[in-house]
């Protein structure tokens, strides 16, 4: 029955809906994605989630979507109400060293991978499908996947995986921040703000921030700096 169904990597909200009732039918579906991975310091955090029809009701009634859509505040909120609504996740971490070695994207889905590992471990039944925000495919899982693109805006269940991804590294930035003070990682989050890139470039980097991508980002950035002043 899954290999029947047609699960395109572009679709819109009504198909997205209507293919999710009909892989439910089969077995729990679970959604996957990531946050951090265009920063400049600090771990890629990921976060699996599952939700039983009723949570999924809950937490679109709050507003649930991707989290790049919603303030700190409504994240929070959603958060919250995940924890007390006993919504089963879990979430990994790929260590600066892992991104150096493999690569930001590499490491993204491995991170990926190795939450879907821990959340299938906590179900009853395994998986019949992840969906898995993007066109990558994660590597090290046998479960079935749909990557979809924008499924952090149109599967509810990726939408709270987002959700947990950014709020626990956010929190983990802030804690940072009091570790490796003048970064304004509190604020930044690790991402490349032109006052965080100026910032590296006048103090160095600190032990959380990922050397090949500075460096190279740095690089680029100067060097257009450079280009519009002498134009």
């Amino acid at each position: 029955m899954f290999n029947e169904l047609i699960l395109p990597p572009r679709s819109n909200l009504a198909e997205v809906k209507e293919l999710l009732a009909k892989l439910r039918k089969l077995g729990p579906v679970v959604g996957t994605d990531e946050a951090g991975r265009g920063a400049l310091a600090g771990p890629v955090i990921a976060a699996s989630v599952f939700l039983t029809p009723k949570q999924e009701r809950e937490l679109l009634a709050m507003k649930l979507r991707d989290s790049k859509k919603l303030s700190p505040k409504q994240r929070d909120r959603i958060f919250a109400a995940m924890e007390e609504m006993g919504v089963v996740w879990c979430a990994h971490t790929g260590s600066i060293k892992r991104i150096e070695k493999d690569n930001i994207l590499v490491a993204s889905m491995w991170t990926m991978g190795m939450s879907l590992k821990k959340l299938a471990e906590k179900l009853p039944k395994p998986p019949v499908c992840v969906v898995v925000d993007g066109t990558e495919r994660i590597q090290n899982t046998k479960i079935p996947q749909w990557t979809l693109i924008q499924a952090d805006n149109l599967a509810p269940v990726v939408s709270a995986a987002s959700i947990i991804a950014k709020v626990l590294r956010d929190r983990l930035m802030v804690d940072m921040a009091e570790k490796y003070p003048g970064y304004d990682f509190e604020q930044n989050k690790g991402y490349p703000t032109m006052q965080h890139i100026a910032t590296v470039k006048e103090k160095g980097m600190c032990a959380i921030h990922r050397p090949y991508f500075c460096k190279k980002l740095i690089a680029e950035h100067f060097s257009e700096v450079i280009s519009d002043a002498a134009d």
